[in-house]
């Protein structure tokens, strides 16, 4: 006796194939955050004083306040003069993280406050942050060799001693 399938092998394997295909899209949009060319003056403004983050790392609405906010950002004057404002500010919204992870606003819009940052980062002992060559969650250059590029592989993490 021979049993009737619905489908035949062919049209599995290739629905397994376009399932396949678009998990791997997905996953390549999750990282799309790191693959942006930065914008110039958004690197020369920003890495000036921390690296300059990826902007897929926050939503739109996170850099919005961040770029109204430049005057007390984060105890310090970031001012820029309007123009650069615009155009950096116009980048980061056309850039944004749109992504599942990304899309909860971090509080105090802070990447190393994001539910997702956190996950990363879970094993990452408290004595680690507080090295003097790290000091904080923020100095992804510290662990991440190629983090002003926007590479934060983990298979490039060097944690100093």
């Amino acid at each position: 006796m021979s049993l009737k399938l619905p489908f035949s092998i062919r049209q599995i394997a290739f629905g397994l194939s376009a399932a396949l295909s678009i998990a791997g899209t997905a996953m390549a949009d999750d990282h799309r955050a790191t693959r942006v060319p930065l914008l110039p003056q958004y690197q020369q403004e920003c890495s000036g004083c921390h690296v300059a983050y990826p902007p897929g790392m926050l939503p739109a609405a996170s850099w919005q306040r961040l770029m109204n906010n430049l005057p007390r950002h984060y105890g310090t004057d970031a001012s820029l003069d309007a123009a650069t404002v615009k155009k950096i500010d116009t980048w980061l919204a056309a850039n944004a993280g749109t992504y599942k992870r990304v899309r909860e606003v971090p509080p105090d819009d802070r990447i190393t406050r994001s539910a997702w940052f956190i996950r990363k980062h879970d094993e990452v002992s408290a004595s680690t942050w507080k090295l003097p060559a790290v000091k904080s969650a923020a100095n992804c250059s510290a662990c991440h060799p190629r983090a002003d590029q926007g590479a934060f592989n983990e298979h490039d993490i060097r944690i100093p001693r």
